[in-house]
């Protein structure tokens, strides 16, 4: 009997990495897609449809009209840190009708990085308050839209209601060296926090 041809994979040595699940939430538009496939250390996997004109009726194109891919289920990439620091991105999408589907997601998540717009800054409020109703910590990361205004960061900590300890930074999602500043000001406040105390 022939014995199995060998077959040459790759498998993560969890005992020389910290594997540690995040979010990447924000309102629809706001770059979640973007930032995961800048980021992603791997072929990221994307649930993005073609837009609607059904979709047009619930999803609010207001300072996205050249929107025409949404995402249905998830963004997900991987991003290794230094120190052997392995971080999940979960993209969750950022329209209210998959609030279910968020809940999901974000079960096991140590904490979220909330991208926002501030074309659309109200857009933001219902995301953030899911992320503090769930109990995770977070930082917000200002999507640096071409066209979009600038505030000073103590008038966006106001506007967002944000606590004093919440990371509050700039980021081009298209840029991977911005996004990943971002996910370091998020894990140094998970490690502030203590949430990542069990899995180091």
């Amino acid at each position: 009997m022939d014995s199995a041809p060998s077959v040459n994979a790759t498998y993560l040595d969890s005992a020389s990495q910290t594997l540690v699940k995040v979010l990447v939430a924000g309102p629809f538009g706001v770059g979640k897609t973007t930032l995961i496939g800048a980021l992603s250390e791997t072929t990221p996997l994307h649930t993005e449809e073609t837009m609607t004109q059904a979709g047009a009726a619930v999803d609010d194109l207001e300072g996205v009209r050249d929107k025409d891919t949404t995402t249905v289920a998830i963004d997900f990439g991987r991003r290794t840190l230094p120190h052997d620091l392995v971080l999940y991105l979960f993209g969750t999408p950022g329209q209210r009708r998959f609030k279910p589907l968020w809940e999901d997601i974000s079960r096991g998540a140590l904490g979220a990085l909330v991208l926002v717009d501030t074309r659309r800054l109200g857009d933001s409020f219902e995301v953030i308050d899911m992320i503090e109703e769930a109990g995770l910590p977070y930082a917000i990361a200002v999507n640096t839209f071409d066209d979009a205004p600038n505030y000073e960061p103590l008038v966006l900590r106001d506007h967002l209601d944000l606590a004093p300890d919440t990371p509050l930074i700039a980021c081009d999602a298209r840029d991977p060296r911005s996004g990943i500043d971002a996910l370091i000001a998020l894990v140094s406040h998970l490690l502030t926090n203590s949430a990542m105390d069990s899995a180091i």
